[in-house]
């Protein structure tokens, strides 16, 4: 990733709804919009729910024809012969291709493509002994960070760091914690980025908690981004503005279509308008030494004030407030001048409205 630019995320999930003509689709809209990444989902259903689990209420609202999550997930499942030619395509757009993986076997899978680092659900932030698993694979990890505060985040990256660097598992969280104390922050850096994120879809406003994002630079000093679950395009832009460097947006092709995410993700035309702002604000955002910059000077020149006689001078006599005076003119000292100015004696003369030299 080019630190210098953000990273856009445009998360397809399971809004190809199990079918390989719509997630080649997602992966084109995605690259034409602009989008460093398309992301999808790598489950067996079997592995990560029980068969009697309620769906969360946001998913009973948009996803209405089952009622477990199970019956819903099972539907959701990107079948692994479909990969290869999603990768190829991928490849042919010139767009990362990423999934997030939920369960060990999906986790080997994707592995055996070499994706080029793992994306690691929320709802995984706990699962401890799968977090150090992803992590000795050596692979760069993104870390989401919704229903989670500063203690359960802490103990992942632990976790994440015991994994980088022990080939066998921890013994206990004391075995864990010892290696933390000892973090190399550089190279973990280089390893671990986290997304702020709310885990609620659609995500409101008033609990998004943008400003969590400088909290969790100041607290972990690495890359954070932004996973946004909210309608709209502008949490994103003000994430940028606070220091985010990753951004993840969920991408449909029709909000309208049955399933749990696509209510509340963009449609293409909305995620090229969203990479198109993105990239318009990392262009304003500078490199915030303050200056004038090349653009201005000839703006300057004609806009700031210059010291010129307000009367007839002659040689000899002094410089005061009654001769003086500051207006735009082409040629001329500028009013900084003009307290030293004062009491000097004039070295020739001056017409009204000369400009003094």
């Amino acid at each position: 990733m080019n630190q210098n630019k953000t990273y856009f995320i445009a998360e397809a999930g399971v809004n190809h709804n199990g079918d390989k003509a719509m997630a080649i689709r997602l992966i084109e809209e995605a690259a034409m919009a602009g989008a460093n990444a398309i992301k999808f989902q790598t489950f067996n259903a079997k592995k990560i729910t029980s068969k009697t689990l309620e769906k969360a209420n946001y998913q009973k609202k948009s996803s209405k024809d089952v009622s477990s999550q199970y019956e819903m997930l099972k539907k959701l499942e990107l079948p692994k012969s479909f990969y290869k030619d999603l990768i190829s395509n991928a490849r042919k757009m010139k767009i990362d291709f990423i999934s997030t993986p939920f369960d060990y076997e999906s986790l080997s899978f994707l592995n055996s493509l070499r994706v080029p680092f793992f994306k690691i659900p929320s709802g995984e932030i706990n699962n401890l002994p799968f977090l150090w698993k992803i992590a000795n694979l050596k692979k760069n990890v993104i870390l989401s960070t919704g229903m989670s505060n500063l203690s359960d985040i802490e103990l992942a990256l632990a976790v994440l760091n015991h994994g980088f660097i022990s080939e066998t598992q921890p013994k206990d969280l004391d075995e864990v914690w010892a290696l933390w104390s000892k973090l190399d922050i550089k190279k973990f850096r280089k390893k671990v980025s986290i997304l702020h994120c709310l885990s609620n879809y659609p995500a409101k406003d008033n609990e998004i908690n943008l400003n969590a994002i400088k909290t969790l630079k100041k607290a972990f000093k690495i890359t954070v981004g932004f996973s946004d679950h909210s309608l709209g395009i502008h949490l994103p832009i003000g994430a940028i503005a606070l220091g985010a460097k990753i951004i993840e947006k969920h991408l449909t092709l029709d909000k309208n279509l049955d399933g749990p995410d696509h209510s509340s993700s963009l449609e293409p035309k909305e995620l090229k308008r969203l990479i198109e702002n993105i990239r318009s604000l990392e262009n304003a955002l500078g490199d915030g030494i303050k200056k004038t910059q090349k653009n201005e000077w000839e703006v300057r020149d004609k806009v700031r004030k210059k010291i010129v006689a307000s009367r007839k001078i002659k040689k000899g006599e002094k410089f005061s407030s009654k001769n003086l005076k500051i207006i735009r003119a082409e040629t001329g000292l500028y009013p900084e001048n003009y307290w030293n100015l004062l009491g000097t004696i004039s070295n020739k003369n001056y017409s009204e409205n000369d400009s003094i030299d």
